[in-house]
């Protein structure tokens, strides 16, 4: 009898996605109560973004299981989510008359070296303790790029992984065509 509802190996927290991820929620949560009035509805709004973003990674990862289009879905909705924060960086420089690095910009191309290179939460919550407004909000904008990119790249995945395998209705479908084929002989 084929297998048709197969357990991944690993979990959510091994994808680089996810810990991108849950790096942007602890820094943006850091960042929203430190540099806003905490009246400001924003607070709720960039944590919210942040959390959204995580949290879909993981709700897609677990769907994983039984529905691949559940899975696109939330992991979609991570990208949205990650976006909607990108954006609220961006404002928040903008009004505030800050520096958005310039992608030539050295300061850009540190970051994103070390964004390559580390994807540890307290890693980046040490550097962000000590920086200002405009530096993290930069090192955020950085890290939401290439999260987006990674999800990108995990959606393609996906998509190649159901090509190949389809999903759970094809392979429901086939094991009921079995089972009638062998009730049948």
């Amino acid at each position: 009898m084929e297998k048709f509802i197969v357990k991944r190996k690993g979990n959510y927290r091994d994808l680089l996605c996810y810990c991108k991820a849950e790096t942007i929620y602890d820094i943006t949560y850091l960042f929203a109560n430190k540099f806003f009035k905490s009246s400001d509805r924003t607070i709720d709004q960039m944590v919210q973004a942040a959390r959204s973003g995580k949290q879909n990674i993981i709700e897609g990862y677990a769907a994983s299981v039984t529905s691949v289009e559940t899975e696109l879905k939330l992991l979609n909705v991570a990208k949205s989510s990650l976006k909607e924060l990108l954006a609220d960086y961006e404002d928040y420089l903008r009004t505030r008359n800050l520096e958005q690095w310039s992608e030539d910009s050295e300061k850009f191309k540190k970051a994103q070296q070390l964004g390559k290179e580390h994807d540890d939460s307290k890693f980046w919550m040490e550097i962000v303790a000590t920086r200002n407004d405009e530096t993290i909000a930069n090192i955020v904008i950085i890290l939401i790029h290439q999260t987006d990119y990674l999800l990108y790249r995990f959606i393609e995945k996906v998509v190649e992984k159901f090509e190949k395998e389809g999903g759970i209705r094809e392979k429901l479908s086939r094991l009921r065509r079995n089972k009638k084929s062998e009730d049948n002989k």
